[in-house]
């Protein structure tokens, strides 16, 4: 009865379930999971999912089944198209064996044809312009044999081995050439004919030209040069020019060697540097007059070994010159009397201070030399400052003339396209002219003297300058005496020094020699370095350096006044410097422009050094010249300053600040506050809101003490003794505001406060208004004693809480110093 009932209910449930697809990743009920059923709900569950699992399977057959139709119908179509396309085949190679394969076959005895028949066309085109070739080689032997004959027309008989040369050398030695152009008048083969006609008229030409040079006939040497190219012998033409223009360089260079030798001219001005300048003249005058001629008949590029040929008759004349001009000057003896000068004066100033001695010294003892004016005679008759001083003005000539003659030439290569001209757009010197004989001569005898020259010149320079060094006359610290002389109040060393400076550099730089520039500038900044300012500061150490000569009084004035003119002189010194490297520098930087680079002037250091990278080097060693000098004086300078500082503005600095605080009550009442305001306003009308006691002290004692030192010192020199001189009274100031604690009340705080600010006020005045961060911590602890009770209330809290106080307010005072500030006040202690 059970299983009864079990069916029915099955059929029932079956009848129910809804037939939906079930996922073909659905998990399938296994025999083993039908076994553990054991309640009613469990085989319901059971029973679903098999009723699931039969509706997606049914579902699947059927797509299956219809798709099985489907796929019959397309065999059927294809089986079709194949049995038509059979036939169309079996159709198509029919066409092809009966009607295209004719057709193929006559198209490719067509090709064929057509080709033979270009081949022979070509052939035949070939055979004439041969027979052309030949009855032009035939025209050419007899125009050249007809022309040297009795003609004697060396003009077309050069045109016809021109015309002859052309003609390729297969054709002249092949036999049909051989066969058909000798004739009875000539006989012989034409490769033999043309080369024979060749010797005979390049000896023919040499002769004629020969004979035109030595008489100076210019048309007749222009015509037979013009035909050498024109039978092949251009190397031979160019030789035999280059060796006439060359006999004219040598003529014209003797003459003028000749015109001052054993004269007075060749003792006297820049004769030799004339004769050198003349000399690169006369050459570039031939390069550029007869570099048209030659390109045109000999082609681009064949004027430079005529150019070679006459650097080499350059070297000879050139070294002519220089070796007379030595002689003549005595360049080897002055150069020994510079090496060997012992710069008596400088070496002395840098020793110690030898003590004085009773007796008279013995001959020859460095007491007795040091005796004043007496070196200074012996050293001058020892080396003429002056005719130095011209030599190397002539020596700077003619390196001068040299470089422009290189870059002449280099401008020259590059429009002929050689080796040495224009690489990636920068101009180089030619090979020819690096290794040339005039070069190493010009290295030895001239470059290498300039340097010694100059150097000699400019220590010579420093030494002479420091010897008539003259003080600016009529300065004094006090006030009511007006200088004599004009600012800036500098010593007569340094406009001398500078003066020479300045010459030297621009000599240097004006020779467009690398060689000289990358030795005369290194030595003018270790001159300037070691000489000019171990001068200065010898003489700041030891002749006037500010020490009272009793403890707590003040150095002499004259010494003070000396200190201040020396350390003037550094400050000086370094401008000169910089407006004399700026000069070059700014004519360096306009280049950038092609219109500025066309105006620029002739101080730019581009047009002196167009040649690779020397421009460039030459700026960097003049911004080194004046970084090293500025380095080397600016700490000098500032030691000057701390011993100005130390020794002549401390001492007065304390009495100055006590005098203005003194008898300054700062414990008064409301009716002694109002008083002083009172006063103030009835006397002078003055702001009423500043008690001027403590200030109109300071400021007569701060004018005392900073005006005289303003009025001698350079405007840098006073911003920097001020500098370094706020930094100590703001300390010194501190601490007078720190001794008032717990003796000041709300009144004398207000007081306070206000003859701190005048006192600021009073120092930094005159646009320095960035000074007076010096003074913060002053002006805090004054702010902090006159806030009111909620604004410090604020102040507190905000140091309590989490931000930082220092940084949101600016304070410069920590937490324990505003505290101790607040403190400061009677009312508040405690």
């Amino acid at each position: 009865m059970e299983v009864q009932q079990m069916s029915v209910f099955d059929g029932a449930q079956r009848d129910t379930v809804p037939q939906t697809s079930k996922p073909e990743n659905a998990e399938k009920v296994s025999p083993s999971e039908l076994e553990k059923t054991v309640s009613l709900l469990e085989v319901q569950a059971t029973m679903r999912e098999l009723c699931q699992q039969e509706a997606s399977v049914t579902q699947r057959l059927n797509a299956l089944v219809a798709s099985q139709n489907e796929l019959n119908r397309s065999l059927a179509r294809l089986d079709i198209s194949r049995a038509t396309l059979g036939s169309q085949a079996v159709s198509t190679r029919s066409i092809g064996n009966t009607m295209l394969s004719n057709a193929s076959i006559a198209a490719k005895r067509i090709s064929a044809a057509v080709n033979r028949l270009d081949l022979e066309q070509a052939r035949v085109k070939d055979t004439l312009h041969v027979v052309e070739q030949v009855a032009e080689l035939k025209t050419c032997v007899l125009g050249v044999t007809g022309s040297m004959g009795a003609a004697q027309d060396w003009e077309a008989a050069a045109t016809y081995l021109n015309r002859a040369s052309r003609i390729p050398s297969s054709v002249i030695n092949g036999s049909f050439a051989e066969e058909i152009v000798p004739t009875s008048e000539v006989p012989e083969l034409p490769k033999i004919t043309l080369e024979q006609a060749a010797q005979s008229l390049q000896g023919l030409f040499l002769r004629e030209f020969q004979r035109a040079a030595a008489e100076n006939n210019g048309s007749k040497v222009t015509r037979f040069f013009k035909l050498f190219p024109l039978i092949g012998k251009s190397g031979v033409g160019l030789d035999v020019y280059g060796r006439y223009v060359c006999q004219g360089v040598a003529a014209r260079a003797r003459s003028n060697l000749n015109a001052g030798t054993g004269g007075s001219q060749a003792t006297e001005g820049f004769f030799y540097a004339n004769a050198l300048t003349k000399l690169f003249e006369h050459v570039a005058q031939i390069i550029e007059h007869h570099g048209g001629l030659v390109e045109l008949h000999y082609g681009a590029g064949s004027m430079v070994r005529v150019i070679e040929r006459l650097q080499t008759e350059a070297d000879i004349q050139g070294g002519i010159i220089i070796d007379t001009w030595s002689d003549e000057r005595s360049i080897d003896r002055r150069l020994t009397d510079i090496r060997s000068y012992a710069f008596t004066f400088l070496v002395q100033s840098f020793l110690p201070a030898q003590p004085a001695r009773s007796g008279t010294p013995r001959a020859g003892s460095p007491n007795k030399r040091r005796v004043p004016g007496d070196s200074r005679r012996q050293d001058e008759e020892g080396i003429d400052t002056k005719g130095i001083d011209t030599l190397l003005s002539e020596m700077t000539t003619m390196a001068a003339r040299w470089s422009l003659y290189c870059r002449f030439i280099a401008l020259q290569c590059k429009q002929g396209s050689i080796q040495g001209s224009l690489e990636d757009g920068i101009l180089k010197v030619p090979s020819f002219i690096t290794t040339s004989a005039l070069n190493r001569k010009i290295a030895d005898r001239i470059t290498a003297p300039i340097n010694a020259t100059t150097t000699f010149l400019l220590r010579r320079s420093v030494e002479r300058a420091f010897q008539l060094d003259e003080q600016p006359s009529g300065l004094s610290l006090n006030l009511a005496k007006p200088p004599q002389s004009h600012a800036p109040y500098i010593s007569s060393a340094v406009d001398d020094v500078m003066y020479i400076v300045n010459q030297v550099v621009e000599r240097s730089l004006a020779t467009s020699q690398r060689s000289v520039f990358s030795s005369v500038l290194p030595s003018v900044t270790r001159v300037l370095d070691s000489d000019f300012i171990g001068m200065i500061q010898r003489k700041m150490r030891d002749e006037c350096y500010p020490k009272a000569a009793v403890q707590g009084a003040l150095p002499p004035e004259n010494t003070i006044v000396a200190f201040l003119v020396l350390i003037n002189d550094l400050d000086v010194g370094c401008d000169y410097v910089r407006r004399i490297v700026q000069s070059w520098l700014e004519g360096f930087r306009r280049v950038d422009s092609s219109e500025e680079k066309a105006e620029g002037s002739s101080k730019s250091l581009d047009s002196l050094y167009p040649f690779e990278g020397d421009a460039l080097h030459a700026a960097n060693l003049l911004k080194s010249l004046q970084q090293s000098f500025e380095a080397k004086a600016s700490e000098l300078i500032g030691d000057g300053i701390y011993v100005v500082c130390k020794n002549v503005v401390k001492p007065r600095l304390r009495p100055l600040l006590a005098d203005a605080f003194r008898d300054i009550d700062y414990q008064m009442n409301e009716e002694g506050q109002a008083e002083a305001k009172g006063g103030i306003e009835d006397d002078d009308g003055s702001d009423p809101g500043v008690d001027e006691g403590a200030q109109d002290h300071f400021q007569r004692g701060w004018d005392a003490l900073t005006k005289p030192i303003a009025r001698i010192f350079t405007n840098g020199n006073s911003e920097r003794l001020l500098n370094s001189v706020i930094a100590y009274l703001a300390e010194m100031l501190e601490k007078r505001i720190w001794s008032y604690y717990g003796r000041i009340n709300d009144y004398g705080a207000i007081r306070l406060e206000r003859d701190i600010a005048g006192l600021v006020n009073i120092v930094v005045r005159g646009s320095r208004y960035g000074l007076r961060d010096a003074f913060a911590r002053c002006t805090q602890i004054c702010l902090i004693m006159n806030m009111e009770e909620d604004e410090w209330a604020e102040t507190q809290a905000s140091s309590t809480s989490g931000s930082d106080p220092v940084q949101d307010a600016g304070w410069v005072l920590d937490g324990d110093e505003r505290a101790r500030a607040r403190a400061m006040v009677q009312s508040r202690k405690g």
